[in-house]
């Protein structure tokens, strides 16, 4: 049974398609198979994982709108052999008016992965969100089985979370009963700033053992690594931030493996 995680965070900056390709790298060089669903318009994390996704590529949007099956529409990212992507494409800018008429449209991606795991199987699904709480998202928090939240070291790192969270709180109660919030990541994290030890320690304080021992750096290599159509993991397996992944992405595995226990 995959473990499903839906990376969210209504914020913009706050480094949740960074996460997104970086854990999903970082689970797929781990051995874990993985698919990675790209349901930000942008587009941002099917370029940073190499694959190729102009306007009129099949991907998220067909399987959304159209009910296009989702095995129809994935590719395996060229540098990880555990890594398959679904697209997204800057036609998913329109999915959110086309999803407006149909039938169930707060559950198509759910729908799609129900059936694409009748006869796939993956051991994770990481779905990157876009900076917003509109259909898509709300569609990936529907899919979910956990919600995993980028915060970033900074002031104002906690704005805007009280609003998530409500939303949240509404998926759960009206739409997926079984969505739990299990996994912050605090990101862009600068030790040489009291700020941001103040803000980790603040997130550790409000939420506890949810939040991941693993802090990701500032780091140049995980902001350079996009430009090259690479992960930090392909890019410079060696470098802090690639590192800080790899542990986080082991952090939530041994997690999984316990509760399994």
């Amino acid at each position: 049974m995959a473990k499903i995680f839906c990376i969210a965070n209504q914020k913009g900056g706050v480094g949740k398609t960074t996460t997104s390709v970086n854990l999903a790298a970082a689970l797929g060089v781990s051995g874990k198979k993985t698919l990675l669903i790209d349901i930000d318009p942008q587009g941002n994390a099917s370029t940073a994982l190499g694959i190729d996704h102009p306007e009129g590529t099949p991907g998220i949007y067909e399987v959304l709108v159209d009910g296009t099956p989702m095995a129809d529409v994935i590719q395996q990212c060229p540098d990880v052999d555990g890594l398959w992507v679904c697209p997204a494409t800057i036609d998913l800018a329109g999915a959110e008016i086309g999803l407006v008429a149909s039938v169930s449209r707060e559950t198509r991606l759910k729908d799609a992965l129900t059936a694409f795991f009748k006869d796939y199987s993956v051991d994770y699904v990481l779905i990157d969100c876009p900076p917003s709480l509109g259909l898509l998202t709300l569609n990936a928090l529907v899919a979910a089985q956990e919600i995993l939240i980028p915060i970033q070291c900074e002031y104002y790192a906690l704005e805007g979370l009280g609003q998530l969270l409500r939303n949240i709180g509404m998926v759960q109660e009206h739409l997926n009963r079984e969505l739990i919030v299990s996994t912050i990541l605090l990101t862009m994290y600068d030790g040489r700033t009291k700020l941001a030890d103040q803000v980790a320690n603040e997130v550790r304080n409000h939420f506890g053992d949810i939040v991941l021992r693993t802090t990701i750096p500032r780091s140049v290599k995980v902001s350079e690594a996009p430009g090259f159509g690479q992960s930090v993991m392909t890019y410079d397996p060696g470098s802090r931030g690639a590192m800080s992944y790899l542990d986080a992405a082991r952090e939530i595995a041994e997690r999984g493996t316990r509760e399994l226990a």
